[in-house]
């Protein structure tokens, strides 16, 4: 193991350790529970975090430019009593959907102008922007509203068969275009390459020539649109909008993001090891499943140590290229 870490770049070596982790849990599993390898257990962890997965990505654009967003959960929840209220009121799917991505890109919009225009931290804009749409969920109703309308239910309940008798709905192919798409952003285009150079350093980018204002406000625009986006598949999971949905979601995406080894002082990171440390919370709340007499919190519990030593591993790494640099 010492001598691959020697090979492969450090930039690389996060997201690496993410896979082992993914693998040894999904090991562990695998030996100690009847069934846990199957092909459908698998597909189910893509299943049941499918909006984390979006979430995840548009989470990775924010967190690559040194920035954070917390109102991401709150959005998702916006999102699902918008898609349940409109749904209720007649409105057809599609304007539904189109309302609901406008409402989050826009909300993004806002958060990113605020931020870059006057100069103010991320974190308390973007807590601003939590307690916000949280207030508009329960502006628009404070009950749970169920979702009825049968187009949206058809989608809901309809699977894709795959071979083996493995299935997956099709908020997994949307999630995994989602990851696709991001990747292109992120590594084939000057907006993508301008995210991490604002990351890594601000300044350099600026006298480099880079449009940085741009993408300070475009990841919040992407993050905005990902959380309305992961908040319609979230109301394709759970079929209703509620105002206390996706409460601490937020936590969750950036946690799988820093444990899919994106650096919290932005400029390196991948998509993909978001998406691994989804699956890598997910497999946890799995093992834990299967074992039946331990309590879903030890989920968090869990959750928590594997943050603190990602971050641990972080802080060393940076204090080693410093080193090196001096």
């Amino acid at each position: 193991m010492t001598a691959l870490a020697q090979r492969v770049p450090s930039r690389f070596l996060p997201v690496l350790a993410t896979v082992v982790l993914f693998v040894l849990a999904f090991g562990v599993g695998s030996v100690r529970y009847d069934g846990f390898a199957s092909g459908q257990v698998i597909a189910n962890l893509f299943i049941d975090n499918a909006f984390l997965i979006v979430l995840a990505a548009g989470m990775t654009f924010v967190i690559l430019s040194g920035g954070i967003d917390l109102s991401v959960g709150s959005v998702v929840a916006l999102s699902t009593m918008v898609t349940a209220a409109g749904l209720r009121a007649g409105w057809p799917v599609p304007l539904v959907i189109i309302a609901v991505l406008l409402i989050g890109s826009t909300l993004g919009l806002l958060m990113g102008l605020v931020i870059h225009k006057f100069d103010i931290q991320p974190f308390i804009v973007t807590l601003a922007g939590m307690f916000l749409a949280r207030g508009l969920c329960f502006l628009i109703s404070v009950e749970s509203v169920s979702i009825k309308d049968t187009t949206f239910r058809d989608v809901a309940t309809a699977v894709i068969e795959l071979p083996g008798g493995v299935t997956i709905t099709y908020n997994v192919i949307i999630a995994l275009l989602v990851v696709l798409a991001a990747l292109y952003v992120l590594h084939r285009t000057r907006f993508g390459r301008t995210v991490y150079a604002v990351g890594g350093n601000e300044q350099s980018a600026l006298l480099m020539g880079l449009k940085t204002s741009r993408a300070k406000v475009g990841v919040y625009v992407i993050s905005g649109f990902c959380s309305s986006l992961a908040g319609l598949l979230f109301s394709l999971y759970m079929l209703s909008g509620y105002g206390l949905h996706a409460v601490g979601m937020e936590l969750d995406a950036i946690a799988a993001v820093v444990i899919g080894g994106t650096l919290l002082a932005g400029g390196v990171g991948y998509v993909l090891g978001g998406l691994v440390g989804v699956l890598v919370l997910g497999t946890i709340q799995t093992l834990i499943s299967f074992q039946g007499t331990l309590s879903s919190w030890w989920t968090k519990i869990v959750i928590g140590v594997l943050l603190l030593v990602f971050i641990a591993v972080q802080r060393t790494m940076m204090r080693g290229r410093f080193r090196s640099l001096a």
